[in-house]
């Protein structure tokens, strides 16, 4: 199922502030050489991302899933010098080929990776002590990343969960995946402390405020 047809998505693309030439190189290598390169976010997602950043004034992110490295970057451009983006990762094969790419930018200095379970990285964490949280990892983890996640962001933050339409398949779940995405669906909708907005954006974007 088709969310926004390809053509409309590249015309939004091509009149979208474009990717930097190291994005793009990293972007194309993705798809050149990884197995699922549809994990990437793209560039459309990337910079609803930036716009999000740079309109709230985040200094301070937390990402949850980081695949090769593209939203980690992505993100970093648009932090301010003194920003932080904290970027927790399973797979070591991902860190590595992401690091790669981190050490080639000018924006290293900025990020750091958890390597890990990303529930136990949470741990590590302050209560309240993120502007924004992107959440793109495993989908049957998204409940326990809600829950995990709200308590870290702060009184105004933001959250933005990807790929929250799953192709339409949360209209009837039918997997594992899709019923995770719903019952986290829900779970925002039901939570007191947010303020949410879900957008047919690529797969689905829900894109959350915390007023309490």
């Amino acid at each position: 199922m088709h969310i926004v047809s390809e053509n409309i998505e590249q015309y939004c693309k091509d009149h979208s502030l474009a990717d930097s030439d190291l994005l793009m190189e990293l972007s194309k290598s993705t798809w050149d050489t990884e197995d699922k390169p549809q994990m990437l976010c793209g560039s459309l997602v990337g910079g609803l991302l930036q716009m999000l950043i740079k309109i709230s004034g985040a200094k301070k992110v937390l990402e949850i899933g980081m695949f090769t490295g593209y939203s980690t970057l992505k993100m970093a451009e648009a932090l301010p010098e003194d920003g932080e983006v904290h970027s927790c990762e399973l797979m070591k094969k991902h860190v590595v080929t992401a690091k790669g790419w981190f050490e080639k930018s000018d924006l290293n200095h900025k990020i750091t990776v958890h390597l890990g379970e990303a529930a136990k990285s949470l741990e590590e964490f302050r209560v309240g002590s993120f502007d924004m949280i992107f959440i793109d990892a495993d989908k049957t983890g998204y409940p326990e990343y809600y829950r995990k996640g709200t308590m870290l962001l702060k009184k105004g933050g933001i959250a933005v969960f990807d790929n929250m339409l799953w192709g339409g398949s949360v209209l009837n779940p039918d997997d594992d995946d899709a019923t995770a995405l719903r019952e986290t669906a829900e779970l925002i909708k039901n939570d007191g402390r947010l303020e949410q907005l879900l957008l047919p954006v690529r797969d689905g974007l829900m894109i959350c405020r915390k007023i309490i």
